[in-house]
């Protein structure tokens, strides 16, 4: 009988495991649903962004690859602008914040609960994007013109004619000179010490 009564309480403990694994699992599962309708309600809110901001990503360039403009899933959906700038919904799930990664760290750009505040702000940052990469491909163009002399500028329709390195021959000259004047005086001085051994000898 006491045997019996041995095997009755690890099948009743068996039993009493199984119902808490099967009550854990569902909680998981109603968890995952909560992450999953949380990410699709993030991922939601960015397709109205960029619904906002399309008639601004109509006027990029199609072979412009500089701006991404695509969204991103993952745990964390996101708005990417560049490679360096993104928009994504804060922890509140209706703030958008939009910020941009640099070397000194994470910047944030414009954060709020309004969508067009933030689209407006995405379109300021793209726009001055575009201009600072305008600058940066001027800038060898104004550097080559800032070299030139007045010299150069062509007067009357006469082709622009390469400098000609007049201070080189000058050069040539003057050391060539100093060179006669200093054989001159190393003849001058052997002749001299010559002419003294000459004299000591007689």
């Amino acid at each position: 009988m006491a045997e019996g009564k041995d095997n009755v309480a690890p099948l009743t403990g068996t039993k009493r495991l199984a119902d808490a694994v099967r009550a854990a699992k569902i909680a998981a599962a109603h968890r995952s649903d909560v992450v999953v309708d949380i990410r699709e309600a993030d991922r939601a809110r960015l397709e109205i962004l960029a619904e906002a901001l399309q008639p601004v990503i109509d006027d990029i360039p199609a072979g412009d690859e500089f701006f991404d403009l695509a969204l991103s899933g993952g745990p964390q959906p996101r708005f990417w602008v560049d490679g360096t700038a993104h928009v994504s919904m804060a922890r509140d799930r209706r703030t958008y914040r939009f910020v941009r990664e640099t070397r000194i760290g994470r910047l944030t750009l414009a954060e709020s609960t309004d969508m067009r505040t933030v689209a407006d702000r995405v379109t300021t940052y793209i726009a001055e994007r575009i201009v600072e990469r305008e600058k940066a491909f001027a800038e060898p163009d104004n550097a080559t013109i800032d070299r030139r002399t007045p010299r150069d500028d062509p007067g009357d329709g006469e082709p622009i004619r390469p400098a000609a390195p007049a201070a080189s021959q000058p050069s040539f000259a003057f050391a060539l000179s100093w060179l006669l004047i200093g054989m001159a005086i190393g003849a001058g001085i052997l002749f001299a010490i010559a002419t003294l051994r000459g004299l000591q000898i007689r």
